[in-house]
């Protein structure tokens, strides 16, 4: 038998794996790196988290990503070579980050890398008949496989896409295997880029659980300060959204599209919030020359409405839920007082209160997807309902050393 298959076999059967999970998102600040210890699968899973970093990605290479993110019209050999670099500089960083830690490669059992979002294209957003759901993330595992010596699984959305879903939120695979507990219902919310929820009934069946994206998180307030403010990256703690106010026109205006007319679950990206649908908001709204001060506050609670809506879909058969709050939104005090506003009987916590850092999630979710992939005999089983049309299948491509 091949070495790395018969490796690959004994890691399956271990009692304990030590796995790198990945995640690069659509702010592209650099890439998160969650080191975890496994042990079970499925609903029996125990995690520990040992590690957790992110390590930043510099000016070039953050440029070098952006000047193909979510764009039709992509230089197509810049993708190419990116695919590459994207696999190489990812490799080093756990190499470089395993040598802080004093931790051999050896000592891992497998790593999970997410990879890099470049486009995410399903139906509602290309509308073209004859063409699937698509997604697109770049960032090759066999490079990251065969520079750090540890079998890689990669490519996980490839999978959903395949099995019928949209290619995300794949959160809920995760949510449902760590959270769901018995006697209490539960709201993951995930505020990044574009903001997601999971729903976890208070019977812990699988079938009743459902995920769906809601709309921009962070992505259109960090494209606007970028481009709108040297040096910065994102409105820390919305202190610039807090010196505005919010524009009623406007904000009608960026409302106005079908995504959020549109039913649960459904996917959505960068490729539709961006700031060519802010601009033409302000165009149909006359807000042209409104202040950036008062384009971020409306902008923040854009993001707090198409969250707040969606909430009130999940409540509506059912007095409100504990939310448990992860990603880069939960700094920004501005957008989770907005929702706290909205539904002042609701606990709103961060996922610390379960055990889990807010930022370290969405990479240890993927750790999880590869536990799943290699050591769980039947995936879980979500039912087929529509709310749920969550595919019942092990995700990951395998990549050997």
């Amino acid at each position: 038998m091949n070495k790395s298959l018969s490796k690959l076999f004994q890691i399956a059967s271990k009692k304990e794996r030590k796995i790198i999970g990945l995640m690069s998102g659509t702010s592209m600040d650099g890439l998160d790196i969650a080191l975890c210890s496994f042990k079970g699968s499925g609903i029996e899973t125990e995690l520990t988290l040992l590690n957790f970093t992110t390590v930043s990605y510099d000016a070039d290479f953050r440029a070098a990503i952006k000047s193909v993110f979510a764009k039709c019209n992509a230089d197509l050999q810049k993708v190419c070579l990116l695919n590459e670099l994207i696999g190489i500089k990812h490799a080093q960083m756990i190499l470089n980050t395993l040598e802080k830690w004093s931790i051999k490669p050896a000592e891992i059992d497998l790593i999970a890398s997410h990879g890099q979002t470049i486009f995410h294209a399903p139906k509602r957003l290309h509308d073209i008949k004859a063409y699937p759901n698509a997604t697109l993330q770049i960032g090759d595992g066999d490079h990251i496989a065969v520079k750090t010596g540890i079998i890689t699984l990669c490519d996980f959305r490839q999978k959903h896409l395949a099995a019928g879903g949209e290619g995300a939120p794949l959160a809920v695979y995760g949510d449902y295997i760590l959270f769901s507990k018995q006697q209490e219902g539960r709201i993951l919310l995930n505020i990044g880029g574009i903001a997601n929820l999971t729903y976890l009934p208070a019977n812990g069946l699988a079938s009743q659980v459902y995920s769906t994206d809601v709309g921009p998180g962070n992505t259109l307030m960090d494209q606007f300060v970028q481009q709108h403010y040297s040096g910065l990256y994102f409105d820390q703690d919305a202190a610039i959204a807090k010196k505005g106010s919010i524009n009623q026109a406007l904000l009608a205006q960026l409302l106005n599209h079908s995504f959020f007319k549109a039913s649960f679950p459904k996917t959505t990206g960068p490729e539709l919030f961006n700031l060519s649908y802010l601009h033409s908001a302000q165009q149909r709204s006359s807000t042209i020359q409104l202040s950036p001060e008062d384009i971020l506050a409306t902008l923040c609670y854009f993001s707090a409405s198409a969250i707040i809506e969606a909430l009130k879909n999940c409540f509506e058969d059912i007095a409100p839920l504990p939310v448990y709050v992860s990603g880069g939104g939960v700094h920004n005090s501005l957008l989770i007082a907005h929702l706290k506003k909205a539904f002042p009987s609701c606990l709103f916590e961060t996922t610390n209160n379960l055990g889990m850092p807010p930022e370290a999630k969405e990479a240890i979710l993927f750790a999880v997807l590869a536990n799943e992939c290699i050591a769980s005999h039947q995936p879980v089983y979500f039912g087929n309902n529509h709310l749920s049309s969550i595919p019942t299948i092990h995700m990951g491509k395998i990549c050997l050393p």
